[in-house]
C-alpha cells in the first residue's frame, strides 16, 4: 500500500539548509492502522506532506499501490491526491461560506461528479458520521467536534485507498475527541487504512501500530493488541 524507501528531506541550501527527514523506511500494508507520533519539529509532519503528495523528498522513493510516485508531475500527484488519498487537518479546512453540505461536495466537483449525484453522496456520508441534521449549517454554527466530522465526511466521498489525518483532535474537547477516534476506528474496521500523526499518546493508543519519530528519525515502533477500551501494549 506505503512503501517508503530512504526519505531524505531537506530545506534550503548550504549553510542555512535544514534536513526534516534522513533516510526514512517505512510502510503501511493494506487495512492497518498506523500512529506517527513525536514531538514538535521530530519529521513526521514532513513525512504525511510526503506520503499525502503534498510534497515530494529530496531524495529516496515513494511507492503508493505499487506505482513510484517520487518524480511524478504536480499535475499528477494532484490526480493522485484527489482519486487515492482522504484528508483531514487539525484546522478542519473548511470553506466558510459554504454549507457542511457543499464542503464536503467540493472533491467530487474536482472529479467532474454530476451535481445531483454529488448531493446524493454527500448526503449520505454525512449521515454516516452523525450529521443528517446539519446538512445546511455553515462552520461557524458548528461545534469543533461537527467540524471535524464534516472534515471526514469530506475525505471519504470520493472513496479513497488511504486516509491521512493530521493531528485530528487537536482542537477538540476531551468527549469531542473520543467520538472522533471512535469513527476512525469503524473506518479502519470497514478495511480503510488509516496513518494518523499525533503528539499525543491517548490518541496513537487506537492504532495497530505506533511509529516514533524523532529528529527525523523513526527511532521505535510499537504494536497493539487492540480492545474496546483502546489498545494493550506490545512493543517489537
Amino acid at each position: 500500500m506505503i512503501k517508503a524507501e530512504n526519505i531524505t528531506k531537506i530545506y534550503g541550501k548550504g549553510e542555512i539548509a535544514v534536513r526534516a527527514l534522513h533516510e526514512v523506511s517505512f510502510s503501511v500494508e493494506e487495512g492497518e492502522f498506523v500512529a506517527i507520533m513525536g514531538p514538535s519539529g521530530s519529521g513526521k509532519s514532513t513525512l504525511m506532506n510526503i506520503l499525502g503528495c503534498l510534497d515530494t523528498a529530496t531524495s529516496g522513493r515513494y511507492i503508493l499501490n505499487g506505482t513510484d510516485v517520487s518524480n511524478m508531475s504536480d499535475k499528477e500527484l494532484a490526480r493522485i491526491r484527489n482519486r487515492k488519498i482522504g484528508f483531514i487537518f487539525q484546522t478542519f479546512n473548511l470553506l466558510p461560506r459554504l454549507t457542511a453540505l457543499k464542503n464536503v461536495e467540493q472533491p467530487m466537483i474536482y472529479r467532474g461528479v454530476r451535481k445531483k449525484e454529488r448531493e446524493e453522496i454527500a448526503k449520505r456520508v454525512l449521515t454516516e458520521v452523525g450529521l443528517d441534521d446539519r446538512l445546511h449549517h455553515r462552520p461557524n454554527e458548528l461545534s469543533g467536534g461537527q467540524r471535524q466530522r464534516v472534515a471526514i465526511a469530506r475525505a471519504l466521498v470520493n472513496e479513497p485507498d488511504i486516509i491521512l489525518a493530521d493531528e485530528p483532535t487537536g482542537n477538540l474537547d476531551s468527549k469531542s475527541e473520543e467520538d472522533i477516534l471512535n469513527i476512525l476506528r469503524e473506518l479502519n474496521e470497514r478495511g480503510i487504512t488509516l496513518v494518523v500523526v499525533t503528539h499525543d499518546y491517548s490518541v496513537a493508543k487506537y492504532a495497530h501500530r505506533i511509529v516514533h519519530f524523532r529528529d527525523g528519525e523513526i527511532v521505535k515502533e510499537e504494536r497493539l493488541l487492540q480492545d474496546d477500551g483502546g489498545g494493550s501494549l506490545e512493543v517489537d
